[in-house]
């Protein structure tokens, strides 16, 4: 009966509760005096934490990040215009509930990108779906919608994504077609869906970056009107932590 219970638990894809069963049964001593409801309630938290999980894997996995990083390992010690308490507040999530943006600007080496990927995936684990994208390679992919048929599939998919990262705003000049690919998805998403943007450029640079007036007008009245803002500063992250000591020096 038990094996039974088991395999149709398992064909029914309540893994969790299979595996908590299987637990209950192995540790008859540990389990047998509770009350039955208590024991079913027991397979059932099991289960959902087992839901809980691979939910959150499938976000992480989908989210495509570019750099494993978490929150809990966010270095303080190097002065870069950022707090425990301030990252604290964004982890939370409740910007992402009120469809608000974030802005990381800062200089090449202060570790905005891993910042973007630690919150990204710290809102998978809060259940949010996230995807990172290099500006660059997001216009491509839309490029190549347009030649496929597929571009308002792919806009439609942008717009669902809780959290859009675009890495390397302003990096490379824009051409008029990905001005107006910025714009659809802007306005797609202003107001229900947020966007993390990384920039080397200061926010007060990107509007001559857009390079057309009427556009850019549009595109950042949409993205820093109800934005949150990281301003990092100091010296490259890469440079200290990676810098040779001297019997490190190749002879």
């Amino acid at each position: 009966m038990s094996n039974q219970i088991l395999t149709q638990l398992r064909e029914l894809k309540l893994g969790g509760m299979a595996s908590a069963l299987q637990t209950q049964l192995e540790q008859v001593g540990t389990y047998e005096s509770l009350p039955f409801v208590e024991r079913l309630g027991l397979l059932l938290d099991q289960e959902y934490l087992s839901r809980q999980q691979r939910k959150q894997e499938r976000l992480i996995r989908q989210a495509a990040f570019k750099l494993r990083a978490s929150v809990q390992e966010i270095d303080y010690q190097h002065p870069r215009n950022i707090t425990p308490s301030k990252i604290a507040q964004l982890a939370q999530g409740d910007w992402i509930n009120r469809a608000q943006n974030l802005l990381i600007t800062g200089p090449c080496g202060s570790g905005k990108t891993y910042l973007a990927c630690a919150l990204g995936h710290n809102s998978c684990l809060l259940g949010y779906s996230v995807h990172y994208y290099r500006l660059s390679r997001l216009l491509l992919t839309l490029t190549q919608a347009k030649a496929d048929g597929s571009y308002q599939k792919q806009l439609k998919q942008l717009a669902k994504v809780q959290l859009l990262i675009i890495d390397d705003w302003g990096l490379e000049p824009l051409k008029p077609a990905h001005r107006n690919d910025l714009m659809e998805i802007m306005d797609d998403r202003h107001g229900h869906t947020s966007t993390l943007m990384i920039s080397q450029l200061p926010t007060d640079q990107w509007y001559t970056s857009i390079g057309d007036n009427t556009l850019a007008d549009a595109i950042l009245d949409r993205l820093m009107h109800n934005a949150h803002r990281l301003p990092l500063k100091g010296e490259s992250m890469r440079k200290k932590l990676g810098a040779l000591t001297h019997d490190e020096h190749l002879v």
